[in-house]
């Protein structure tokens, strides 16, 4: 591993948009810690990395257990050094219940996995980011158009993403001092295994069911690269990327 690589973790690394971000870091240069809960999924991401030449790290981790995220970034500490990347991609939605209707515990499970988790992970890059040499690192948030514009019956996905759209903000203005930037990308309907429900039609604000169009992952892996490639003076503060026709403008 040169001196030069750079090192990331991706959490939700085992599928969807975190395993297609993994690859195209792996593939532009980056050595890759994956994270997330299930090893199974992690290791099938790691395979496709190593195919790049990429080093990779595999640590089974839930984002929303402050010590599993302690762990994680020690490991990532052993394993490479430093860190010079953070993709908080690890996030949940639930079934769509009226908000009347909502279980507590739904509630919860959401805003900890999309929210807290995202400030965990968050926490830990900011201490080793800030006492590493060279100094500082980019954090990229996960957020969606739903931190813009909910679904009906999404009370928590909605508030989580909201949320951390002020997590971003916050994240950039006390990372200034360390040298720490950090983005959202605001992901609409990417083909993936949370959106293939859009296929077969889903609810619309004004009640109607209605197929949406969805667009490849690998678009969204661009961007996010994309985001990671400027240097620690430049940042992309929020990006929208979303299948061109679906319904987001004019939403509602």
């Amino acid at each position: 591993m040169g001196s030069l690589t750079k090192i990331a973790i991706i959490t939700g690394a085992g599928s969807g948009i975190g395993k297609a971000v993994a690859v195209a870091l792996a593939q532009n240069g980056y050595s890759v810690v994956l994270a997330g809960r299930h090893r199974e999924t992690l290791e099938a991401t790691a395979r496709e990395t190593i195919q790049t030449g990429a080093h990779s790290l595999v640590v089974v981790a839930d984002v929303t257990d402050p010590a599993a995220v302690r762990d994680l970034f020690a490991k990532t500490k052993e394993g490479f050094g430093r860190l010079d990347l953070l993709f908080n991609n690890a996030g949940t939605s639930g079934r769509a219940i009226p908000l009347e209707d909502l279980p507590f515990e739904q509630w919860k499970s959401i805003v900890d996995t999309n929210l807290t988790g995202a400030f965990l992970c968050t926490q830990e890059a900011f201490k080793m980011m800030k006492s590493q040499d060279p100094r500082g690192g980019r954090i990229i948030n996960n957020g969606s158009i739903s931190a813009h514009s909910p679904r009906p019956n999404s009370a928590p996905y909605t508030a989580s993403k909201h949320g951390l759209t002020g997590l971003t903000k916050v994240t950039s203005l006390d990372g200034r001092k360390y040298d720490i930037a950090c983005g959202q990308i605001d992901i609409g309907n990417a083909a993936s295994e949370m959106t293939e429900r859009m296929s077969k039609g889903v609810p619309q604000a004004n009640g109607a069911i209605a197929v949406e169009p969805r667009m490849n992952l690998a678009d969204v892996a661009r961007a996010v690269v994309y985001m990671a490639s400027l240097p620690l003076d430049a940042n992309v503060q929020f990006m929208t990327v979303m299948a061109t026709k679906m319904p987001f403008i004019g939403r509602g």
